[in-house]
């Protein structure tokens, strides 16, 4: 038990560095554990969840895959998405291009320096802004917009150091 504990801690370790929207799944293992401790589980049903918690994250670790999204343009979509209002499968679509029509542009803007200074931290947010004014569904409303714009940007403000060198290449 001791060992699937651990496991899947390192696993969400990994999944939420890459992608803070997983912090649900840290929850459920927290709330797992918590109740087993409580007295609420017994040992079967807390391993027969963690397995299926387990199954799970592996499910989420290859979701990029099915999505059609490398690991960094899931993060934007996943931001874009979450509390998003019902979206049709064509404004998904539309919303895996603006992330990866975004991640490209951004790549582009992170110059050396850039948390540091004031022209290219407003540099980024325009971009930001720009390509989710013209990319995001009508269906988002001006404060979901501007939601959005800030926690993309606060996104790659922690994940993206100078000349764009990100926790995408040292997380493998």
């Amino acid at each position: 038990l001791e060992q699937l504990k651990a496991a899947i801690r390192s696993q969400l370790d990994k999944l939420i560095r890459l992608n803070r929207t997983r912090a649900d799944y840290l929850a459920k293992f927290e709330e797992l554990i918590d109740s087993y401790n409580a007295g609420s589980r017994n040992i079967d049903e807390l391993f027969k969840e963690l397995l299926a918690l387990s199954r799970s994250l592996n499910e989420e670790q290859e979701r990029h895959i099915r999505e059609n999204l490398s690991e960094e343009e899931l993060v934007i979509f996943d931001i874009l998405t979450r509390l998003a209002p019902d979206l049709s499968s064509e404004e998904r679509a539309e919303l895996k291009k603006v992330a990866k029509d975004l991640l490209e542009k951004l790549k582009q803007l992170l110059v050396l320096n850039w948390r540091q200074t004031v022209t290219a931290r407003s540099r980024v947010k325009l971009a930001i802004e720009d390509v989710l004014d013209q990319g995001l569904p009508r269906a988002y409303t001006p404060d979901l917009y501007k939601q959005k714009c800030s926690a993309v940007f606060e996104h790659f403000y922690e994940a993206y150091g100078e000349r764009g060198v990100s926790i995408y290449r040292s997380v493998g």
